[in-house]
């Protein structure tokens, strides 16, 4: 039979808990180190990705700056300035034909009322807007008065601008009063 004797003057220390405590503190911390240094990893890969398209991007902006740069002085060269002008006063002579005046006829008769008529009508484009310039005879003040506020119920007509109202010297015309006015036609 054996005798465990302990011949030391200090009794031996159980070191078994320290050690299974450590192991598993070091097992965790190891699959913790794994587990962060892969999402570093996918962190680092896909902000690769972004540098990469950030830089692909800046790589097109630069190149549509120099195209623009490019673009802009041909733009200001004399021969470039010439057809500018030349299309802009086509495109105006374009605007000026394409006047609807039959629509704007048709919206005049739904609006004056009897005793008032249309004596000359100037139209012009005034900021993509068509501004009418327009000379009408009336009988009477009442007349006026219903004709300025037949346009201002109109859809058609607005902004509506009196340049003056002066009386009619001849006798062989039903108008007493000449107003010459202004009004923004909308032909929608």
């Amino acid at each position: 039979m054996r005798l465990r004797l302990n011949l030391s003057t200090t009794p031996q220390e159980n070191n078994r808990p320290f050690v299974a405590g450590a192991a598993v503190l070091g097992g965790l911390g190891l699959i913790a180190l794994l587990v962060l240094s892969h999402a570093a990893y996918d962190s680092w890969q896909s902000n690769r990705d972004l540098r990469a398209d950030i830089s692909r991007w800046q790589q097109q902006v630069r190149g549509e700056t120099l195209r623009q740069r490019q673009l802009q002085t041909y733009f200001e060269t004399p021969a470039a300035k010439q057809i500018i002008d030349r299309s802009s006063f086509l495109n105006a002579l374009i605007d000026e034909r394409s006047f609807p005046w039959s629509k704007i006829f048709t919206d005049l008769e739904t609006t004056i009322p009897p005793g008032v008529r249309v004596i000359s009508l100037m139209p012009k484009l005034v900021n993509g807007h068509a501004e009418i310039s327009m000379e009408v005879g009336v009988a009477s003040s009442e007349n006026e008065i219903q004709f300025l506020q037949a346009m201002e119920k109109s859809p058609a007509f607005s902004g509506i601008t009196v340049n003056s109202v002066r009386p009619v010297a001849l006798q062989n015309t039903p108008d007493r009063i000449l107003l010459s006015l202004t009004v923004r036609y909308s032909t929608a």
